[in-house]
């Protein structure tokens, strides 16, 4: 399970509990979130190319035998899809949450207040000086159900000090929106590689109000992957297994136990 920005491995604790009982979950934190290590930029390279780095040296050391069952979410879809671009044998199914792995499709605007937060000095200082990111996903992230003040704590709670909101806006930075941004050439690598997973097994559980992947990006998932099995809530945010938690979950369940996970 692939987690995006501004969230972590929280985001997927209720998945985990309705599998762990008979499945493995593994669950990592990006290098800068959660309770991973936040190093300076002198020490890690926030870039999509280290990440991906970063997951195949985590599968390589848990040694894992047979095929996976990939959850992405978010910059996880970039991400684990692009792992899975490497080592498409190993994938066995795929269920998609509210994500891409595809360049921005061309009836999307890129939002202001991304652009703001990726190119301007103010977006630096709303991001590291006022959590801005985290906090404001926390609090549109679920249109359904609205986050408790207790839960938008916990997601914000990594993200405490300038210092460690390093990764919140290095991801932010590093979105490859044309063919001259770093990592661009991976997304599109990326993205010309999906046919190869065609035939697997796939869920794709979308909120259509999502502020970024709303259905606009949906549209594009669904035109690559015909016939993967589409849930998607004309009213539902981005955090779909916040919002939708008691219908999501046992959707995702019932597709493994299914497709023979």
């Amino acid at each position: 399970m692939v987690h995006g920005n501004p969230s972590w491995s929280f985001y997927y604790r209720n998945l985990v509990k309705a599998l762990a009982a008979g499945h493995r979950c593994i669950v990592p934190d990006h290098i800068g979130c959660g309770f991973s290590d936040k190093p300076g930029d002198d020490c890690y390279d926030y870039t999509l190319a280290r990440r991906i780095d970063d997951l195949e040296r985590l599968l390589d050391h848990l040694d894992l035998t047979g095929k996976i069952t990939l959850v992405v979410h978010d910059w996880g879809g970039m991400i684990g899809m692009s792992w899975a671009a490497r080592h498409p044998d190993r994938i066995a199914r795929l269920v998609i949450l509210n994500t891409a792995a595809f360049p921005l499709p061309a009836a999307k605007a890129f939002p202001l207040a991304l652009r703001i937060c990726r190119d301007t000095f103010i977006g630096t200082l709303l991001v590291r000086g006022l959590n801005a990111f985290a906090v404001g996903a926390s609090l549109v992230g679920c249109k359904i159900n609205p986050l408790p003040a207790k839960l938008r704590r916990l997601y914000c709670l990594p993200y405490d000090t300038w210092a460690n909101r390093i990764a919140t806006l290095r991801f932010i930075q590093d979105i490859p929106l044309t063919a001259g941004d770093k990592g661009y050439d991976i997304v599109s690598g990326t993205s010309a590689a999906l046919a190869r997973f065609r035939k697997l097994p796939m869920m794709i559980l979308w909120g259509e109000q999502d502020f970024v992947f709303d259905r606009h990006f949906l549209d594009e998932w669904q035109r690559r992957f015909p016939e993967a099995e589409i849930h998607s809530w004309k009213d539902g945010g981005h955090y779909i297994l916040e919002d939708v938690q008691a219908e999501a979950i046992p959707l995702i369940t019932a597709f493994l136990k299914r497709t023979g996970a």
